[in-house]
């Protein structure tokens, strides 16, 4: 049987799913089309081919091992960057890593953020990709178009071919509305998904030839990369040496070996709020409400909520989404533009962009709940058995209170057992550690005061999660 391993691409910010899409927690981290996230999604997609190998942020690495270890992905080959070079790159990491485990098998490339609704047929056109990949085609998946989108670029095949897999043409960047209509009436052209099908080995032959300045420096990044635990860490400065491209430009559009499948199956980028609007089941007057939301007199509208009530009366074609620490009104025909408010949030040194106010962590998560001059207040969940670093702050003394479960502090040679309702005081300049003993997530109200009370302040002296600093 033919081996088939999964590349999942987990890179990318969702910039223009603001603000439920951040920096560091961006859509393929994030349930927005369902219980699961757009990355277990995609990993259940895969289960039943070869171990997957997924390429991410350096900064998203614990999110997406827990991800996939919520859904029975024990076993997987984490690729981190410290900062992302586009798909070719990425792709060429995770071939690397492949060969090394099988030289014989094809790679199955798949964006971690892409909604598939009829996955039988994407299966029944990864079967018909097969026998070209063995036959040293470079295949990519081409979506049905169903209607002249602007916002996806196109692959045309060659004319006159009606068959499951065609040779390539071209591939064309975003077209206008005019060009996109002729396209779709041509029957000739598909919109470019983002989908791979390689022999591994034809793979690696293909990018020496024809991207060989990213192949080279993308080998000696792997021949310097440092292995942690389960994860693959690249290194910085052999990142920055690689030329930053798209798989299609620098191998796709360049190889005489690329074929297309066109594929119908309720494909959705869901990259922007109207497509998720799009891809989502609404109510009579075309809404879609999610979280605690309340509608009156309504139309084609998306409405979200995050932790409380939000209401709506008499809007259409709008766009609402309240998150904890920030808010977006807009209509649907704009949404395009929100990257230029979270392009404004960062010329003003404003964080919203790319944190939300409740921040994931290896241990678990906090949550900002107060603050002001000299002070703020956390809620913080500890996982079982999870431990925060051993560490120590220069501005701000710290009070824990134990809301549920049971901790145990290590304050400098002092180790304190606390449960519900006791309490305990971390002066500044004292090392301290939290760790969660039992078998019930531990949540605490940590209390902030002193003159500075940046995550910057923290210093580390040791970490079971290999972090240098905050």
């Amino acid at each position: 049987m033919t081996s088939i391993t999964p590349v999942i691409l987990c890179g990318g910010a969702g910039t223009r799913l603001w603000p439920k899409s951040r920096k560091m927690l961006p859509k393929q981290l994030l349930s927005l089309t369902g219980e699961q996230t757009m990355l277990q999604q995609t990993l259940e997609r895969v289960r039943g081919y070869e171990k997957p190998v997924i390429v991410c942020n350096e900064a998203h690495r614990f999110m997406v091992a827990q991800q996939a270890q919520e859904i029975g992905f024990e076993s997987f080959t984490m690729i981190t960057e410290p900062v992302g070079r586009n798909t070719a790159p990425a792709i060429a990491f995770a071939a690397l890593v492949a060969a090394s485990q099988n030289k014989s098998t094809n790679l199955l490339v798949l964006p971690a953020d892409h909604l598939l609704e009829v996955v039988e047929e994407f299966h029944r056109a990864v079967d018909i990709g097969l026998q070209a990949s063995n036959n040293g085609g470079l295949v990519t998946f081409g979506i049905v178009p169903t209607a002249p989108e602007t916002g996806y670029g196109y692959i045309q095949k060659a004319a006159g071919e009606v068959e499951d897999i065609c040779p390539i043409t071209q591939f064309v960047e975003k077209p206008n509305k005019e060009t996109a209509t002729k396209y779709i009436e041509s029957g000739e052209y598909y919109w470019n998904a983002g989908m791979f099908l390689f022999s591994l080995r034809n793979l690696i032959d293909e990018l020496a030839e024809h991207a060989p300045e990213i192949y080279r420096a993308s080998v000696k990044a792997m021949d310097n990369a440092k292995i942690e635990s389960d994860f693959i860490k690249l290194n910085l400065d052999d990142i920055n040496a690689i030329p930053a491209d798209s798989i299609d430009y620098a191998l796709m559009e360049k190889t005489s070996r690329g074929f297309v499948i066109p594929l119908a199956c309720g494909w959705s980028d869901v990259g922007s709020w109207p497509s998720l609007w799009e891809a989502l089941d609404k109510d009579e007057q075309g809404n879609v409400a999610l979280g605690d939301v309340i509608m009156e007199d309504c139309k084609n509208s998306l409405v979200f909520g995050e932790d409380h009530l939000v209401a709506a009366v008499g809007i259409e074609d709008l766009v609402v989404v309240d998150t904890k620490n920030a808010t977006l009104v807009a209509p649907k025909s704009r949404c395009q533009e929100v990257k230029a408010i979270v392009r404004k949030i960062s010329l003003a040194g404003r964080d919203e962009h790319e944190i939300h106010r409740e921040v994931a962590r290896p241990w678990g998560k906090y949550d900002s709940i107060g603050n002001g001059e000299r002070f703020q207040v956390k809620r913080i969940t500890v996982n079982p058995g999870a431990s925060l670093s051993l560490q120590m702050h220069l501005h701000r003394a710290e009070h824990w209170v134990v809301v549920s479960g049971t901790a145990v502090v290590q304050r400098d040679e002092e180790e304190i057992l606390l449960s519900e309702n006791e309490s305990v005081y971390i002066p500044i300049g004292v090392k301290h550690r939290l760790t969660n003993p039992g078998l019930l997530p531990l949540e605490i109200i940590e209390v902030q005061s002193g003159s500075y009370l940046g995550e910057d302040d923290i210093e580390r002296f040791n970490d079971i999660y290999g972090r240098a600093k905050n």
